[in-house]
């Protein structure tokens, strides 16, 4: 194979522009820190990296949660952790479900012999907090999980009035914060979260391969009183406990030494180097500009304004266009990779990511131009000159 031929050589001198849902397109700091040595994964340095990316998680979440840690795997890892841990095979979960991961939330619970019930909104749309605690009223769940940040659609869901109906039913309270985590405020101990799960390839800014969980003091206590072991022992964080937190350590996995020097120096960036206010005014000035940029072209999002996450940006696909073209152009042509719809919206939107280090003027205004010539190829009429202009004066820019 010559160095034209071998993808990985190509994407070094002109690397795709990653606007979808997740990876985003991470820091040249990001990049370097994973070239660093490997070390043993229970050498005194590693551990310093630990300690100092654990602390800079729980400022993330916004708590003071002990147990914070990165767990090795993606956020679906993450998502199993937390629901396997907590809840014991026959025990009832209450799922708000309005996208594609609330659906994964059941599906996973379900394997682990877990009795689901669900109260459905339709995609794009916010759960309806007194429809779910009817439905708490009914079935007594030991936990309620919600999606912060539904990454299918776009939905930003307000999470207050879910925890305190799971402070009113006596249930724990589990949120998924993928997408969130990095780009909005989370605040986890002031809106009573009891477990979160992300994951570190979004607003986080690093590659994927690692999962940032949180468990409150009440989770933990939950976990420690369950009358059966953990129905997965990779995912005990009775054990990973051992490892991350305690002192001394105890082997538990061989983790990924570069995963996590890439995750740190991430955080450090997000917390030090931008601090987190600055971080997520950037989330929301971009996306402001991108909506503006979108509306001009003559689209619309499929989210209504107030809920709209400002790190993922879904887009209605105007009838007559094939949006799997679109798609396909920005990333031969323009070398932008943006995402496509899952489930239910399969061809029917498009996901802009404007996440991390990702989330920039110059990828609003390119990723614009782009979209305007891929929907003028397929005779849609547009002005992707009108869409950049938009974009300017929306962000200030």
């Amino acid at each position: 194979m010559n160095e034209k031929q071998d993808p990985l050589v190509a994407n070094d001198s002109d690397p795709v522009v990653l606007l979808g849902p997740g990876p985003s397109t991470v820091s040249p700091r990001v990049l370097q820190a994973m070239a660093r040595p490997l070390l043993g994964y229970l050498d005194a340095d590693f551990r310093k990296v630990l300690d100092e990316e654990c602390q800079l998680l729980r400022n993330s979440y916004g708590t003071a949660n002990e147990l914070t840690f990165a767990l090795s795997g993606t956020g679906m890892a993450g998502m199993e952790c937390v629901l396997s841990n907590l809840l014991e095979p026959g025990e009832r979960l209450l799922v708000g479900v309005n996208g594609f991961f609330g659906d994964r939330i059941c599906d996973v619970a379900a394997r682990h012999g877990i009795v689901v019930y669900r109260v459905d909104a339709p995609w794009g749309e916010a759960v309806d907090p007194a429809v779910l605690d009817a439905k708490a009223r009914e079935s007594h769940p030991h936990a309620i999980a919600v999606v912060h940040a539904e990454t299918s659609t776009g939905c930003l869901q307000p999470l207050a009035p879910f925890s305190q109906i799971a402070k009113n039913h006596n249930s724990l309270f589990i949120t998924d914060c993928v997408t969130s985590i990095g780009g909005v405020p989370i605040e986890a101990d002031l809106q009573h979260i009891d477990a979160a799960y992300a994951g570190s390839q979004k607003c986080l800014g690093a590659p994927p391969g690692l999962s940032p969980v949180t468990f409150s003091k009440k989770a933990v206590e939950r976990v420690r009183a369950r009358k059966q072991p953990v129905t997965s022992w990779y995912h005990d964080i009775s054990l990973l406990e051992k490892y991350y937190i305690s002192s001394p350590q105890s082997y538990h996995h061989t983790p990924s030494n570069s995963l996590h020097y890439a995750l740190l120096e991430a955080l450090r960036i997000l917390h030090h180097t931008e601090t987190a206010p600055a971080v997520f005014e950037r989330h929301s000035r971009n996306h402001r500009a991108l909506v503006a940029g979108v509306e001009a072209l003559g689209l619309k999002m499929f989210v209504r304004e107030g809920l709209r996450t400002p790190m993922l940006n879904a887009i209605a696909v105007p009838d007559g266009v094939d949006e799997a073209k679109i798609r396909a152009r920005l990333r031969n042509h323009n070398k932008i990779e943006i995402g496509a719809g899952l489930g239910k919206l399969k061809g029917r939107i498009i996901r802009i990511g404007l996440m991390g280090h990702a989330s920039r003027p110059a990828n609003v205004v390119a990723v614009l131009g782009a979209l305007a010539s891929a929907l003028t190829e397929q005779n849609y009429k547009c002005s992707g000159g009108a869409a950049v202009d938009a974009a300017i004066k929306a962000g200030n820019y």
